[in-house]
């Protein structure tokens, strides 16, 4: 075996010229130079003739049913072009995710009879300037019944919550059950066998992506009723088939242009202003703008999600964990929108890097009164990631036990089954950890050393 504890970097150094081309050596990005000499365009740099704006009258309730819109004094603005109600959007469904096959459609583009959170677009105003279609969004007055809010995740599933969606449940449906489920081996065996069993819980909060550039389009129509998109979405095909999708249009009927994004880290992958700016454009037939404010990406921009993590270990005095169990609930907001996927993408990933013999998970997506939540840079593994490893912090210190020694004891190796009744196969992480050890001078005793991934677990 490899000495562990050394790095052989005169190999690398050696390798790196000869058979590396990325990795390892200096690339520059390919945008660099316009970034830092700022002659990159964005969409916002692109100027049209008789540009118009549009802006939206939003809910001011977390949860209301609409009784009335009164949108007469908003057309008395100068320079006001046009009011869109939902009764204008051709198919007033927004979910990203129908496009493989998730549902059901949950969210209307413009509130119809009811608003489930602070910030949902009721009305959009069209004007020949932003100010005239701020001052037009402003005078639109809309009369409600406020109603119950539901702003926790665990109180969203209490069995006397009010019930926000109207398919009658408070959380997203995963092949007629409550949540995504794990289940494997038994955990309340696992737990009765145990030496120790400790249980902690991890919570985070929701996290806006802030980038420099706020979410915007410019939508310019062309000849032959097609329309030309300027976009800063991070997904122009995903883009491009949402809109159609919601102007019940062929694809074919529209061009995105986008490649440039003033920062998004998952964010711009949600299609929310681009349908509206093309209806907009189409009921106009001008050039229009829809970005949003400052104010506007801080307050109703999809974050990050919300989550909270229950992990309850069985372990034995040695370190083995012997059963364990989550239960994860993931705040989606008032709507779907990637939550869905995200949760299930975090079941996907417990119980971690470790081959634990009973496990059972529960994770939720819950809907509550609050913005919706979408994607976010490892959205649905990154704070799971964090939870788990955290737990295996904490066992170790109670335990008295090596942190990366617990973590060798139970990492999994190949040919193990996991949680999933998957053959874990390629997984490396004895290696890394060894490797990890080695770069920060971290002595591991001669049994760890001698780990290998590829070596079949002793029975």
């Amino acid at each position: 075996m490899a000495k562990i504890n050394e790095i052989d970097t005169e190999f690398f150094a050696d390798e790196r010229s000869s058979s590396f081309t990325v990795i390892g050596t200096p690339a520059q990005r390919s945008d660099a130079l316009g970034h830092v000499t700022g002659k990159t365009e964005f969409f916002e740099d692109r100027a049209f003739p008789d540009l118009a704006h549009v802006k939206i009258h939003r809910s001011v309730h977390h949860h209301a049913r609409i009784d009335s819109v009164d949108c007469s004094e908003a057309l008395k603005v100068p320079g006001v072009l046009r009011v869109i109600t939902h009764h204008d959007v051709p198919a007033n469904w927004y979910l990203v995710l129908r496009l493989i096959g998730v549902e059901p459609h949950d969210e209307p583009v413009l509130a119809e009879d009811r608003v489930l959170y602070v910030g949902e677009p009721i009305v959009a105003v069209v004007a020949d300037t932003e100010a005239a279609a701020i001052e037009g969004a402003s005078r639109v007055k809309v009369s409600y019944t406020e109603l119950p809010a539901v702003l926790d995740v665990e109180e969203a599933l209490s069995p006397d919550a009010p019930v926000i969606k109207k398919d009658g449940t408070n959380y997203f449906v995963y092949e007629g059950h409550h949540a995504r489920r794990i289940r494997f081996g038994d955990v309340e065996e696992g737990f009765a066998q145990a030496d120790h069993v400790f249980e902690w819980r991890y919570s985070s909060a929701p996290i806006e992506h802030a980038p420099t550039e706020t979410t915007g389009c410019i939508v310019v129509p062309q000849s032959g009723n097609r329309l030309l998109i300027h976009s800063n979405t991070q997904a122009a095909f995903f883009t491009l088939d949402n809109t159609a999708l919601i102007l019940d249009r062929p694809f074919t009927d529209l061009q995105v242009k986008g490649g440039t994004v003033g920062g998004g880290f998952g964010g711009k992958v949600d299609v929310i202003v681009e349908p509206l700016a093309c209806i907009a454009a189409t009921l106009t037939n001008r050039p229009v703008k829809f970005v949003y404010s400052r104010e506007e990406e801080m307050q109703v921009s999809s974050p990050r999600a919300a989550e909270r993590i229950y992990i309850k270990d069985g372990v034995m005095a040695d370190g083995r964990i012997v059963a364990r169990k989550v239960m994860l609930y993931v705040d989606s907001g008032a709507y779907s929108r990637h939550t869905p996927y995200g949760t299930t993408k975090a079941a996907a990933h417990l119980p971690g890097p470790y081959t634990i013999p009973n496990v059972h998970a529960d994770c939720h997506c819950v809907y509550t009164n609050r913005t919706p939540s979408s994607a976010m840079r490892g959205f649905g593994v990154t704070i799971a990631d964090f939870a788990i490893e955290s737990q295996m912090d904490r066992i170790a210190r109670a335990l008295d036990i090596d942190p990366l020694e617990l973590r060798l004891r139970n990492a999994y190796r190949d040919g193990d089954m996991k949680a999933h009744r998957k053959v874990a196969s390629g997984t490396a992480l004895i290696e890394v950890i060894q490797r990890a050890a080695a770069l920060v001078g971290h002595d591991l005793p001669p049994e760890y050393l001698a780990m290998s991934s590829s070596t079949p677990r002793e029975a």
